[in-house]
């Protein structure tokens, strides 16, 4: 790899942000856009090639965000802790938002291979899926609010008893570029042993 390469691959990395749904403008991200962001996400690295991401598109986010407001009300009211403010925040999140992808990791019956390598490995599709959006200066917001990660959520996806939510992908432009910021200095996270 030369260093034009390299210094691309840094530059989109570190200018990766969150850009939650109320920061996006609404408009309409071409399917193609989206379908070329989910090859990316099958380019992860995976163990034993279990490939264990899977991925449900909605085109129509509002149509998605009533659901889920839905399952959030089934489920707090069950639990006990409603909160008509959360419900109405969930359903009106897709008013701006060109997609909504669901991240789940797979796993197979048959799979030996520890969890945590799975859910790794699924993390880096979804990582892929959030850097090709912001090389084509799409917003993106990794979500696991709301339902996202309560049995309700399984249940209304059809998934097996192993298989797990990841979260909510919310995709759309933004006129909006945050700057990011580091709070712990990079050499209080390393260790380098000789």
């Amino acid at each position: 790899m030369d260093s034009t390469t390299f210094t691309t691959i840094a530059e989109n990395i570190k200018t990766r942000r969150t850009i939650k749904p109320g920061m996006m403008n609404g408009q309409k991200i071409p399917n193609s856009h989206v379908a070329a962001l989910l090859e990316l996400a099958d380019w992860a690295p995976t163990h034993a090639f279990t490939e264990p991401w899977r991925f449900v598109v909605y085109e129509n986010p509002t149509t998605f965000c009533q659901q889920h407001a839905e399952l959030y009300k089934q489920a707090a009211e069950a639990a006990g802790n409603f909160n008509p403010t959360t419900y109405n925040n969930l359903a009106n999140m897709g008013a701006n938002v060109s997609h909504v992808v669901i991240a789940i990791m797979h796993r197979s019956e048959l799979s030996k291979l520890p969890v945590v390598e799975e859910v790794a490995a699924a993390s880096c599709a979804i990582q892929n899926l959030l850097l090709g959006a912001t090389a084509l200066n799409i917003g993106s917001f990794w979500s696991t609010g709301g339902a996202t990660l309560k049995p309700v959520m399984k249940e209304f996806l059809g998934l097996g008893q192993e298989d797990q939510v990841l979260g909510l992908l919310y995709l759309g432009y933004s006129d909006v570029h945050p700057e990011g910021v580091r709070k712990t200095p990079l050499e209080e996270k390393i260790k380098w042993v000789a």
